[in-house]
């Protein structure tokens, strides 16, 4: 069976289409459950989000900042799997027929097995993979069947990122490239650096993919700010944190599905 990568693809175009950018939401596997953690990415798309990343919870997210880490040791503690990941993906793009794709370091692949990982997740109907910490360089393994399991490869890019070095990322990716906007773990920003509009620019440069900015959004504000200058609009913490806040996991999912809903009319800012 082959992965989503085209739905991806289809979806990123038709915001395009619009004239706005896409909404991308990340929200981690297994959180608050496994069942709870489905939910939530359904809420997401119910409240207007296009696109879902699915974190693969880690014990030592070096990029996340410590609302994701928080949600990770939840997750981990409740003894979620690669195998939890991936019914997240399926229930989630079979209960809403939109691109849903997983977001993880590197070892729990490398141990798992490359073509393990890629055929179970084009199984799910998984359209892809953000792979933050693999080299590019040392990528050409992964790329190969990820292809033929037709699934996207989506690599980052950072402020720090030179010329020709994002050239070299962005000949690899497939999908859509994510713009780190600030540099350091994610987490949400009180505003949003001028340096994501130069990285999209210089990222622009090299590549027809689409390039979406993540690492910094919290509100409708922020959001319609980034639509302005990015082609995607990439949010996790501020969810998660929602999550981490709520009484109990229905308000969890209710604030989850409002915040989307904000989210997706700052998208649609510029829209005339």
């Amino acid at each position: 069976m082959s992965g989503n990568v085209e739905l991806l693809n289809e979806t990123l175009a038709g915001a395009r289409a619009e004239g706005r950018a896409a909404l991308v939401a990340y929200l981690p596997a297994g959180f608050p459950t496994v069942d709870g953690g489905i939910e939530a990415v359904k809420a997401a798309f119910d409240g207007g989000a296009d696109v879902v990343e699915v974190g693969l919870p880690h014990s030592d997210p070096v990029l996340d900042g410590p609302v994701i880490q928080t949600a990770d040791d939840i997750a981990l503690r409740g003894g979620v799997r690669i195998k939890d990941v991936m019914r997240t993906v399926r229930e989630a793009h079979a209960a809403t027929g939109k691109p849903v794709l997983v977001m993880t370091y590197w070892n729990p692949i490398d141990r798992y097995g490359i073509e393990r990982f890629t055929a179970e997740l084009a199984e799910a109907g998984g359209a892809g993979c953000i792979l933050p910490d693999l080299p590019v360089q040392e990528s050409a393994v992964w790329r190969e069947h990820a292809d033929k399991h037709g699934l996207a490869t989506v690599f980052v890019v950072a402020p720090s990122s030179q010329d020709a070095r994002l050239a070299t990322i962005t000949a690899a990716g497939s999908g859509f490239v994510y713009a780190a906007s600030l540099m350091g773990v994610t987490g949400t920003r009180e505003s949003v650096g001028e340096q994501a509009q130069d990285l999209v620019r210089r990222t622009r440069a090299t590549t027809d993919l689409p390039v979406c900015v993540g690492l910094g959004v919290s509100n409708a504000k922020q959001a319609a700010e980034v639509a302005g200058f990015a082609d995607g609009v990439i949010v996790g913490s501020a969810f998660v944190k929602l999550m981490l806040d709520a009484d109990d996991e229905a308000a969890g999912l209710a604030a989850v599905r409002a915040l989307a809903g904000d989210l997706a009319a700052g998208v649609r800012a510029h829209v005339s």
